[in-house]
């Protein structure tokens, strides 16, 4: 019975967090509102991975207020909102409308946004610490931006990681493969001798005498990964020098609206 009352009053505190936030809510609304008109339309179809990719984007969307009451903090309204459309661009317009593959450079796009919050975390995350009152110490800028940087390349990391896995396990080729002209390998010496065999000009390739129609060489996901560990750390560097000048002149900065602060007494901390 406890326990029955403790989710109760959790789910009322997510419900009100949800509210208080009219533009993020509306926000959130219509989202929702999509997500749930894609999964009918999709269970219709039978389409179970995209009913799947639904559910999910509809736990995704409630994670900010989730986080919010759990751990007592507040995302500015601006920050809440790239949250829930990135969620929805990455998940249902890139995974269930296939974004990914009709429209170019979508995947670095999300990439690139994900490294600049990653690194707004991350510098909430140490602006927090560096505002308790019982804590004597004041972290430099030039820390704090690194710290930034390297909590955002982490994470990408970290979903790198992720998503190799996914693909080993599952096959789910969540690290998109890229078609070359151009390889070269030591593994193709056939002396082994260590000496680079370059093959250019690539036109075509077939596995097992079956052509792939391709135009090229198919590269399996390691293109893919730089790629998005390169346009996360475009993000993260972004970030941190922002954060730099946003320490280093004690606030007055555009960043404010994505960083995360917490709660004292259910009133938000500045």
């Amino acid at each position: 019975m406890k326990r029955v009352r403790k989710r109760a009053a959790f789910e009322r505190a997510v419900w009100t967090e949800m509210t208080e936030n009219k533009a993020a809510f509306y926000v959130y609304f219509i989202l929702r509102l999509l997500v749930i008109v894609t999964l009918i339309i999709k269970l219709l179809h039978r389409k179970d991975e995209d009913v799947l990719l639904c559910l999910l984007t509809l736990l995704l969307l409630l994670l900010p207020q989730i986080v919010q009451v759990t751990f007592r903090v507040h995302f500015p309204t601006k920050l809440e909102i790239v949250l829930l459309c990135f969620v929805f661009a990455a998940e249902i317009l890139g995974e269930v409308q296939a974004f990914y593959q009709r429209i170019p450079y979508w995947d670095t796009i999300l990439h690139t946004v994900n490294g600049f919050l990653c690194g707004a975390v991350g510098f909430s995350l140490v602006e927090i610490l560096n505002n308790r009152p019982n804590l004597k110490f004041e972290l430099s800028p030039v820390f704090m931006a690194l710290v930034a940087f390297c909590f955002s390349m982490t994470i990408g990391v970290l979903w790198e990681f992720f998503e190799f896995g996914m693909d080993q396990i599952f096959l789910l080729d969540m690290q998109k493969d890229t078609v070359v002209q151009t390889i070269s390998s030591t593994l193709l010496d056939p002396a082994q001798e260590n000496i680079r065999i370059i093959i250019s000009g690539i036109q075509s390739t077939s596995v097992n005498g079956e052509a792939l129609n391709i135009a090229g060489y198919l590269d399996i996901g390691l293109i893919d990964t730089m790629d998005d560990l390169l346009v996360n750390f475009i993000g993260a560097v972004l970030f941190s020098i922002f954060g730099y000048y946003y320490t280093a002149h004690k606030g007055g900065s555009f960043i404010e609206d994505f960083l995360i602060v917490k709660k004292t007494n259910g009133n938000v901390r500045n």
